[in-house]
């Protein structure tokens, strides 16, 4: 355990102090970590502490990667079809001007389902902007909700990468998760974005910053019913293979082709092949257009794509180490929720290094050999948890910090009363909720 802490810690340093590059900080992290265990123990020969790396950056980028690439890539499509807007239209079509921040709600909800949380702030706030200046009300209270319900979104909901890397890693049920994530996420996101948003705007005066939205005049925008169908259909096949096995039908024919399609890598395959006709063929955009929107996508997530991997050969190495027995003996003499342990494990490597990935990548690995110890805990809560911690508190040294900063027009000061405590709020309820999920859990078991 010492040892764990002694890497964790050269892991923080090596990101937060030399700014070294997050992958080869993981790296010799994980190096460290089999030094002092070769050292002391001689169980071990650094060839396999090496090895192990490799072999977890492998397993998992093979687990996740494809799923984190086609998640991109309709977040992408999306984001180039102009169907932001056509959802944000309608919403205020239907529920009236009086009910905004209803309709930014449900807007932050459909696009940050599948898109990452950067693209749906860039897709969303210029419509944001546009309401503030049409209806005069704060900016605060408009965006901040914004702000929430995309970030819940990004922590909690497949296919994100965070949330993929904990299910792969727990073994959770994806459509389990993504249940969990809506009657869990939604209260949370509410605690933290319009319910804040109300205190926020009394303490901090925001102007509503210039802002024009990137669509071209002539081009052809999808109707709202294709693209709300297509903005939910990942969603809707994901959900096919819980159906399977809550009906218990996995041996009949239309049980085992469900739970294909259920498949996460097969229900993003084909809502994105939909979506290049639906966002794309049928919006006016040639084969060619659509190429380079895919090649787009997919080279902007290269970091990611290696911190996730380096995060699993991480998570390798300490269980090659021995690491999780001892975690796994601390967790039952130490009497927490394993909900809190996981939360803290995440939300502690969140505050240090800024990057959620990691903390997720990091907690999940150390949580695995805890919760498999333990089989009472709902790894789908455990998923809610990790995540949560991994949003918990956001500062200077996460890069989601300064893109809100610049976003929005804030200076430092307005970014930490404002996102940070957004983010602060997530963490801290999220944590609440999926206890309080846990106990009805049990209550109805």
């Amino acid at each position: 355990m010492l040892y764990a802490l002694l890497a964790i810690a050269v892991l923080v340093l090596l990101v937060t102090w030399l700014k070294l590059n997050p992958f080869i900080a993981l790296l010799i992290s994980s190096l460290s970590l089999g030094a002092m265990v070769v050292a002391t123990h001689g169980a071990l020969t650094m060839t396999e502490v090496l090895k192990a790396f490799q072999t977890g950056f492998g397993n998992t980028l093979a687990s996740t990667g494809s799923i984190i690439v086609l998640g991109v890539v309709f977040g992408k499509l999306l984001a180039e079809s102009g169907g932001a807007g056509v959802l944000a239209k309608q919403f205020i079509r239907t529920l009236g001007p009086d009910r905004i921040g209803l309709c930014i709600i449900l807007l932050a909800l459909c696009v940050g389902m599948t898109t990452w949380f950067a693209v749906g702030l860039l897709l969303i706030l210029p419509i944001v902007i546009t309401l503030a200046k049409e209806t005069g009300q704060p900016f605060l209270r408009l965006v901040l909700p914004l702000l929430s319900f995309l970030s819940v979104m990004h922590g909690l909901m497949p296919p994100h990468p965070g949330p993929v890397i904990a299910i792969d890693a727990l073994h959770a049920d994806m459509g389990k998760v993504i249940l969990w994530a809506l009657v869990l996420g939604i209260p949370v996101a509410a605690i933290a974005g319009p319910f804040f948003a109300k205190l926020a705007v009394k303490r901090v005066d925001v102007a509503t910053p210039e802002f024009t939205p990137s669509v071209s005049a002539g081009q052809t925008l999808p109707t709202f019913g294709l693209t709300i169908f297509t903005v939910l259909l990942p969603v809707i096949l994901l959900l096919t293979g819980t159906l399977v096995e809550l009906l218990q039908a996995k041996e009949a024919l239309w049980g085992k082709i469900a739970l294909f399609i259920g498949n996460p890598v097969i229900a993003l395959l084909l809502s994105v092949l939909f979506a290049m006709w639906a966002f794309g063929k049928r919006c006016g955009r040639s084969a060619g257009e659509l190429l380079k929107f895919s090649e787009q996508s997919v080279s902007g997530i290269g970091m990611t794509l290696i911190l996730v991997g380096a995060g699993g050969g991480f998570a390798l190495v300490m269980r090659t180490a021995g690491v999780d027995k001892q975690l796994a003996e601390l967790a039952a003499t130490a009497g927490l929720p394993l909900l809190v342990y996981g939360w803290l494990v995440s939300a502690f490597i969140r505050v240090a290094t800024g990057s959620a990935t990691v903390a997720i990548t990091v907690a999940s690995g150390f949580i695995a050999p805890v919760l498999a110890a333990h089989p009472g805990t709902s790894p789908e809560l455990m998923v809610i948890s990790i995540g949560c911690g991994s949003l918990f508190l956001s500062h200077l040294n996460d890069s989601g910090f300064w893109m809100v900063k610049e976003c929005l027009g804030l200076t430092v000061g307005q970014t930490l009363r404002t996102w940070t405590i957004t983010e602060t709020l997530i963490g801290i309820s999220g944590l609440g909720m999926a206890l309080l999920a846990e106990q009805v859990l049990k209550f109805v078991r």
